[in-house]
């Protein structure tokens, strides 16, 4: 099959109604990608000499996402129906001796059911060919109607949307996948005669298929081996499915390679993401975007990570949050690890406990083990850096670069105030405030002299102890009285 003879259409003009948003229906994302980006990379799979995407809702934001995939766009305005729609492509689509069309919200069909598609087609010489499946529940789908009613023939008479089912063809779960593939030489005389006989006044590409049965054409359907891979999306529930299926696809992508996953279904792993062999993915763990793991590697339970790149033997321990950096051979992340983006982890350095990164260089067996913000900084060799260090890198207006050397031993409870430079084996105190160079090997204190005073704390506690003793209230004195007295005034109480 010379598939250099295809040409793709992707029909993502539409709004998607039924889900309820602003958002045009092919940019919802599902797997690490919107819907539109997993079809133009299923197509590209298929080595077609061309890929158009009719574009209309959002069409600006639609054609930045698939021109970078080497999609071309088409401009239908307005909407009048996926006949329409394929009228509107026609000349991108040119002298192609085949046109396969697909809609832009079925991200699950893969390249090679596509590729099997325009195989059967081209080999049986049909005016067209379907990619249909057969679903328990059909409810909702065109009904593919075969000629003489057997399912077992490879000719197809017409497609029937449920609304227009007679009684006889409720029966049939044979479903209209919405993926063609169509003879160029035999599509566009029919495509020519459509009328818009309908309620919603639309081409419908739909309609072109009962036309070329009648005429005695060939049309033919193939039966999807997965019957997910047709599924649209046109409520959330669905996209919320066809997410999961992404998942789960991702999953089991990553343990044919040799990758252990402690709770598959719990995970959350984009279509792009890769990892060597005996890496293990723990529990809740989401790996995003263009993240790349090495072999060897353990991403402890509920990290995520995005964009990443971690060489061979890189442990990330539990709940880290980490993207768009990279990290070399042996390193230790975590747990409670934040990278906000571009940290280089040097060869088995190591990252601890609640320490947040921001454009940091780290180098070998340099060590930031607890409670340290380190942003624009550039950190050497085996260099030490203390809990509840800082690198005061923004001034309000600017930010500023920290450079630590080689050896360097940075005391806990740090603030370094840049731009400054501390030099190779420099040490530096606790508690002190860096807002000038240091110079290698020297020992650099910035803090408040200390004064111990003698007897103070005993002193305070003996003042404080006697201004919270109840003052004693002036009452008048009693005076004493004599035996005989007291006799007396006993006798005159009762």
């Amino acid at each position: 099959m010379a598939s250099n003879d295809f040409v793709v259409v992707v029909l993502a003009a539409g709004k998607g109604t039924r889900l309820k948003s602003n958002v045009a229906k092919v940019l919802h994302r599902a797997g690490g990608r919107t819907l539109v980006e997993h079809v133009v990379h299923a197509c590209k799979g298929t080595g077609a000499r061309r890929i158009c995407v009719v574009v209309g809702h959002q069409a600006d934001e639609v054609t930045a996402l698939v021109s970078p995939i080497g999609a071309k766009t088409v401009l239908q305005q307005p909407q009048r129906g996926t006949g329409h729609a394929l009228l509107i492509a026609r000349r991108a689509i040119g002298s192609a001796k085949y046109v396969m069309v697909l809609p832009g919200d079925a991200p699950l069909v893969r390249a090679e059911t596509l590729k099997a598609l325009m195989r059967a087609h081209v080999e049986s010489g049909a005016a067209a060919t379907l990619l249909t499946a057969i679903l328990p529940d059909p409810t909702g789908y065109g009904r593919i109607v075969r000629q003489g009613n057997d399912p077992a023939s490879g000719r197809v008479a017409a497609i029937v949307e449920q609304s227009q089912l007679a009684e006889n063809q409720r029966e049939i779960n044979e479903v209209n996948s919405s993926i063609y593939c169509f003879t160029s030489a035999k599509l566009w005389p029919v495509m020519a005669r459509l009328r818009p006989n309908n309620a919603h006044h639309e081409l419908y590409l739909t309609d072109a298929i009962a036309p070329l049965a009648a005429a005695g054409e060939a049309v033919m359907a193939q039966i999807a081996s997965d019957p997910a891979e047709i599924l649209g999306c046109n409520t959330r529930a669905e996209l919320a499915e066809v997410d999961r299926t992404f998942r789960r696809r991702a999953a089991e992508a990553l343990m044919d390679s040799g990758v252990s996953i402690q709770f598959p279904e719990s995970v959350v792993i984009d279509a792009g993401v890769t990892a060597g062999p005996d890496t293990f993915i723990g529990a809740n763990v989401q790996l995003l975007g263009r993240t790349k793991l090495g072999a060897n590697c353990t991403i402890g339970a509920g990290s995520i990570l995005s964009d990443m790149t971690l060489a061979d033997g890189v442990l990330v321990k539990p709940y880290s949050v980490l993207n768009a950096s990279q990290v070399a051979s042996n390193a230790q992340i975590g747990p409670f690890s934040h990278f906000r983006e571009h940290v280089v982890l040097g060869e088995k350095a190591r990252v601890g406990n609640f320490v947040e990164a921001k454009k940091v260089v780290l180098g070998r067996r340099a060590k930031a083990m607890h409670l340290s913000y380190l942003g624009d900084a550039k950190i050497g060799d085996e260099t030490n850096i203390g809990a509840g260090t800082i690198t005061c890198n923004y001034d309000g207006v600017h930010k500023n670069p920290t450079t630590i050397g080689r050896g360097v031993f940075i005391g806990s409870d740090t603030a370094l105030v840049a731009p400054v430079r501390v030099g190779d084996g420099a040490y530096v105190a606790a508690g002190s405030v860096i807002s000038e160079n240091v110079p290698a090997d020297a020992l650099a204190i910035a803090r408040g002299r200390q004064t111990n005073k003698p007897g103070w704390a005993r002193a305070r506690r003996r003042e404080l102890a006697k201004s919270e003793k109840p003052a004693k209230k002036n009452r008048p004195r009693r005076k004493k009285l004599s035996p005989r007295k007291r006799v007396v005034r006993k006798t005159r109480r009762r």
